[in-house]
C-alpha cells in the first residue's frame, strides 16, 4: 500500500510512520524545507519537500497513491499571527482533501484532536456523540481543528472515504519540539511546577495511537470520528505519577483560577508582545483548564479495536527521552 503522509517529522507523525513502515506500507513522506529530519531516521521513504500552505507545490505527489494519512497541524497555544495557524489547519486541509479527489485517492485518514469536543467543568466524561459547536471552542488552536474537521466530515458527506482521528493528550518518546503536553511533562522534570490547577486531562499512549491510524485504514468507517485516549487523570495525579517515577517532588499547592488567570496575562504581554518570545502560560491555556478533559474510547475499540492502555509506561518513556536527549538532567537518585 503506497501512502501519502504528512508530518512524519512531528511527534503523532514519526510514530505513525513507524507504525505503517512496520506493516511494510511504501511511504511518501512531506517534509517542509525547513522541517528538522531526525524522527525521519531509520524510516524507509521517499521525501517530498512542499508546504501544506501552498498546495500547488503538492501537485501530483498524491498520484499512485492507495490512502492519505493527514497527521501534520499547526499544534501551539500562542502564535503572533493566529491566521497563519488557520491557513495551515483549515485551508491546508481542505486543500489536501481536494488533491485527493482530484488524484482518485481511495482513503483518507484525517487526524483531528479531542479538542474539537465539548468538555465540561464538572468532569463529565464526553464522546464523539455529545453535541459541540464553534461557541465551545476555546482559543485559536481548538477553533481551526474544529473547522478543518468540519471540512473533512464535509468531504465524507460528499462521498470521500475520510475517517477521523480524535487523538486525546498523547505521551512517549520522539516529542522533540516539545508539545503542549510533553511540556507538562518536561516543566516538571526542570522543576517549573511550583504549583497546580484543578483540572484533568486524557493521557494517552503515542504508540497505540499511531497503531489507530494503521486499523482506521482498513476498518475505519467513512464520517466517523474516533476518539483515541487512555486514562482521565487529575493534573495532580499526572505530577504524582511522574514524581513517582523520578523521585522529583509533587507539588501540594493548589492555585486558584484567578491568580492562574493573571498570570498567563502579564506572562502573555511581557514575555509574548513585549519580548517576542513564548510565554510560559497563555489565557488561552488556562481557560482550558477550567474544563476536565475526559473523555470516553469506546467507539473505537469496538469499531477499530482500539486499546486503552496504562498511561505508566508511556510517561516513563517520555521521561527516559527527555532526561537521555539532554531536555532535562536525570535525577541522581533516579
Amino acid at each position: 500500500m503506497k501512502i501519502f503522509l504528512t508530518g512524519a517529522t512531528g511527534f503523532i507523525g514519526y510514530h505513525v510512520a513507524k507504525a505503517l513502515a512496520a506493516e511494510g506500507a511504501d511511504l511518501r513522506l512531506l517534509v517542509r524545507k525547513s522541517s528538522n529530519l531526525s524522527n525521519l531516521e531509520g524510516i524507509a521513504g521517499e521525501t517530498v519537500v512542499g508546504d501544506l500552505a501552498k498546495p500547488e507545490e503538492l501537485k501530483g505527489s498524491l498520484d499512485a497513491c492507495d490512502a492519505v494519512v493527514h497527521v501534520a497541524a499547526d499544534y501551539r497555544l500562542w502564535i503572533p499571527d493566529p491566521a497563519a495557524m488557520y491557513h495551515v489547519n483549515v485551508d491546508g486541509t481542505r486543500d489536501l482533501l481536494r488533491l485527493a479527489r482530484e488524484a482518485g485517492v481511495p482513503r483518507f485518514v484525517y487526524t483531528s484532536s479531542v479538542a474539537t469536543m465539548h468538555f465540561r467543568t464538572d468532569g463529565i466524561v464526553v464522546n464523539e456523540d455529545t453535541p459541540v459547536s464553534i461557541k465551545n471552542m476555546v482559543g485559536h488552536y481548538k477553533r481551526s481543528k474544529f473547522l478543518a474537521e468540519q471540512q473533512a466530515i464535509a468531504a465524507a458527506q460528499d462521498g470521500q472515504q475520510v475517517m477521523i482521528l480524535n487523538p486525546t493528550s498523547p505521551i512517549g518518546a520522539y516529542d522533540r519540539k516539545p508539545t503542549p503536553t510533553g511540556q507538562i511533562i518536561l516543566d516538571f522534570l526542570l522543576g517549573r511546577f511550583p504549583a497546580y490547577m484543578d483540572t484533568g486531562l486524557n493521557l494517552v499512549d503515542v504508540t497505540e495511537v499511531a497503531r489507530a491510524h494503521v486499523l482506521a485504514l482498513t476498518k475505519g468507517t467513512p464520517g466517523h470520528r474516533y476518539i483515541l485516549g487512555g486514562e482521565n487523570l487529575t493534573l495532580k495525579q499526572i505530577l504524582d505519577k511522574m514524581a513517582a517515577i523520578t523521585g522529583l517532588p509533587s507539588p501540594t499547592v493548589r492555585i486558584p483560577f484567578v491568580v492562574a488567570a493573571a498570570y498567563a496575562f502579564f506572562e502573555e504581554w511581557i514575555t509574548g508582545r513585549i519580548r517576542g518570545k513564548e510565554p510560559r502560560a497563555t489565557l488561552e491555556e488556562v481557560r482550558m483548564g477550567r474544563k476536565k478533559m475526559y473523555a470516553s474510547s469506546a467507539h473505537a475499540e469496538q469499531d477499530l479495536g482500539f486499546r486503552i492502555l496504562p498511561v505508566y509506561p508511556a510517561m516513563r518513556a517520555a521521561i527516559e527521552w527527555f532526561q537521555t536527549n539532554g531536555y532535562a538532567a536525570a535525577p541522581t537518585n533516579a
